[in-house]
């Protein structure tokens, strides 16, 4: 009987080879292309509404937003695309291609039924891996709720849930707050 043969692991060089070539966006964990799906309408228009309230949050700090297509590193493990990404202070890329970051303090993933597990779990994990990371906040599409992870001593995570269009959510390492009207906007639920 045939024993099965074990898929081959791509190095990260590879991998940007084939990525920074490819027309179809790809993460990279454990030695293993992860082909992305496109986002619902919903998804877009959340990322959409929070790279604009953070961008004009932001406007006259030190601090650029990025959408989904800006690439970041986990030191010695992946390259991921967070659905929204905050770097503050001068940006420091991998190399001189300048489209891999790798000192963000905000991450923002909105969560979608075949992403939420991966998301929430490994995602998360090797994310606490990036020094720089101080926050990192998961938004629902179904219903009206944000969890913020804040980074505190000793590298544990505080998590604190938002829920209802009333209410704000305080993003502290980057000194904003953000309506969840705002974050929801035009959004159907439901």
């Amino acid at each position: 009987m045939a024993q099965p043969q074990p898929k081959p692991s791509l190095t990260p060089e590879e991998y940007l080879a084939i990525e920074r070539q490819a027309e179809i966006r790809s993460e990279y964990l454990d030695g293993e292309m992860l082909a992305m799906a496109g986002g619902s309408r919903a998804h877009n228009l959340i990322v959409t509404n929070i790279v604009r309230e953070l961008s004009l949050h932001l406007k006259k700090r030190p601090c650029e937003v990025y959408s989904g297509d800006q690439r970041v590193r986990v030191p010695e493990i992946d390259y991921t695309y967070p659905d929204v990404v905050v770097a503050c202070g001068e940006p420091r890329f991998e190399d001189e291609h300048l489209d891999i970051l790798l000192n963000p303090v905000l991450i923002v993933e909105v969560l979608s039924t075949t992403t939420e597990a991966y998301d929430r779990g490994k995602k998360f994990q090797y994310s606490q891996k990036i020094d720089s990371l101080a926050e990192y906040v998961l938004v629902a599409q179904d219903q009206h709720r944000v969890e913020r992870f804040l980074r505190q001593d000793g590298n544990e995570w505080l998590l604190t849930t938002t829920t209802g269009l009333e209410s704000t959510v305080s993003l502290t390492s980057i000194q904003c707050t953000l309506d969840l009207a705002e974050i929801y906007d035009k959004v159907k639920i439901g």
